[in-house]
């Protein structure tokens, strides 16, 4: 937290949002090592990728390490990862998953559930879905945020190019439909290839969550630590630290090259480097102006006419 002081001499408070590591960046690690490194390389806390290890999927053993280190859990990723076959963690009844999702969360303190859409081959509850996470987020504080997933491109020939297979339903784009709550996945975006900033301004207030990572646009799910791929992270960041975002800043990266801890520490702190030097810059950049604008997406206008600027930080 830092203060911005406006014009009349008065101080503005603006919120710098926490900075945590999924545990899904240490993989194929567990979730107690991600948790480790979490808090020995100073994060300020943890997301929650619940797999196929029976710590993640165990509140009384994710409580301990909560507390055993000190560190807070700030979100739970509901077991829905196609690629580590997730499908039966916590039953396969996909909306009791996000039922225990959010007992985990309402248990742990966390804020945020992180949502996938269905997949096309989850007919029932696809058809049910937009409406359904209305519905529980309804009874419920804790946010259901819709992931922005992408498009899975294969090959075709040299001269075609690549065809784009829609495996979400009703699909990929969360913004296309009226989700209370978004979750803004960077490496996502690159591999969709879209504008990440007009996915940004669609999203608008309704950003609950980000996950902070990079990618080259390649057909792969990168996940590269911030600043090595194509994506706008420091303007975002820098978007989101002048914009007073309640929300949560999740590094989500992907260390499994690294052939050992310290290696995969190089990255992860890296990582954690990138985002508060870039927080840090834009909450200085409030200071200085004695404004803090309201978070409405980049080259536009917040809800009280306050520009928003998207120059890089």
């Amino acid at each position: 937290m830092t203060w911005a002081v406006g014009s009349s001499g008065e101080a503005a408070r603006v919120n710098v949002p926490k900075v945590a590591l999924s545990t899904i960046s240490v993989y194929p690690a567990s979730t107690a090592t991600g948790f480790a490194a979490a808090a020995r390389l100073g994060y300020d806390g943890v997301e929650v990728m619940v797999t196929n290890d029976p710590v993640s999927q165990s509140i009384d053993s994710l409580r301990r390490l909560r507390d055993g280190l000190g560190l807070p859990i700030l979100a739970i990723h509901a077991p829905c990862l196609f690629w580590l076959n997730l499908q039966r963690v916590w039953g396969t009844e996909p909306w009791a998953k996000l039922v225990k999702a959010r007992e985990a969360a309402d248990a742990l303190g966390a804020k945020v559930v992180v949502v996938h859409p269905p997949f096309v081959w989850q007919p029932k509850y696809a058809a049910d879905f937009v409406a359904g996470i209305r519905r529980m987020q309804e009874e419920t504080d804790i946010r259901f945020a819709v992931e922005n997933m992408y498009p899975w491109r294969t090959p075709r020939n040299r001269i075609v190019g690549e065809r784009g297979v829609e495996a979400y339903a009703p699909g990929w784009d969360p913004t296309e439909q009226d989700y209370p709550y978004y979750t803004l996945d960077l490496s996502h975006s690159a591999t969709s290839r879209i504008e990440t900033l007009s996915m940004l301004e669609r999203m608008g207030p309704r950003l609950a969550h980000l996950h902070l990572a990079d990618g080259s646009g390649s057909n792969a799910d990168e996940h590269l630590v911030p600043g090595r791929g194509n994506q706008p992270c420091a303007q975002i960041l820098g978007l989101l630290g002048r914009n007073d975002f309640d929300g949560s800043v999740v590094l989500e990266v992907n260390t499994r090259r690294a052939v050992n801890q310290d290696e995969r520490d190089v990255d992860l702190q890296e990582a954690l480097f990138f985002a508060r030097r870039h927080l840090a810059g834009a909450a200085v950049a409030v200071e200085r102006k004695g404004d803090v604008a309201q978070l409405a997406g980049p080259g536009g206008a917040g809800p009280d006419g306050v520009d928003v600027d998207v120059d890089q930080t």
